[in-house]
C-alpha cells in the first residue's frame, strides 16, 4: 500500500477539527433546547465517523488517481464518488433507522465537511501555496 500523503492527513485533520466543533456547537443547540438525550451524542459520533472518512476516503482517491492518464483518472474518480456515495447513504440509512440514534443529530454532521471546505480559504497558510497556482 503506497504511503499516505502529508496534505491528504492535513486536509483530513482540519475536516475532523472543524467537524469536532460543529458537533460540539450542535450538541449545545440540543442541550439549549432542553431536547438532548444520549441518542444525540451517539447520532453525533456515528455521523462524525462516517463524514470524516468519507472525506479521508475522497483524499486517498485522489492521491491514487494522480499520476495516471487523463482516462484513468476520471474513472477512478468517478467510482470513487459512487462507492463513498453508496456508503454514506447506507450510514445515513442505518442511522435513521436504529433508535438508539437521534435522526437530526445522524444526518446535520453530514453537512459539516462542506462547511469547513467553505471556510478554508479563512486558515490557509500564507506560506503555502495552492495547487491551483502551481
Amino acid at each position: 500500500m503506497a504511503k499516505v500523503d502529508a496534505t491528504v492527513i492535513k486536509e483530513t485533520k482540519y475536516i475532523s477539527g472543524f467537524v469536532i466543533i460543529l458537533s460540539v456547537l450542535m450538541q449545545a443547540v440540543f442541550l439549549i433546547l432542553n431536547k438532548w438525550d444520549y441518542t444525540v451524542l451517539l447520532g453525533n459520533l456515528f455521523s462524525d465517523f462516517f463524514a470524516v472518512g468519507n472525506f479521508y476516503l475522497m483524499g486517498l482517491f485522489v492521491q491514487k488517481a494522480l499520476g495516471k492518464e487523463q482516462d484513468e483518472a476520471k474513472k477512478i474518480i468517478k467510482a470513487s464518488q459512487q462507492l463513498r456515495t453508496l456508503g454514506m447513504f447506507v450510514a445515513i440509512a442505518v442511522g435513521v433507522l436504529v433508535p438508539c440514534f437521534n435522526i437530526i443529530s445522524v444526518v446535520a454532521p453530514v453537512f459539516f465537511p462542506r462547511i469547513a471546505i467553505s471556510f478554508r480559504p479563512l486558515f490557509k497558510d500564507k506560506n503555502s501555496k495552492d495547487v491551483i497556482d502551481k
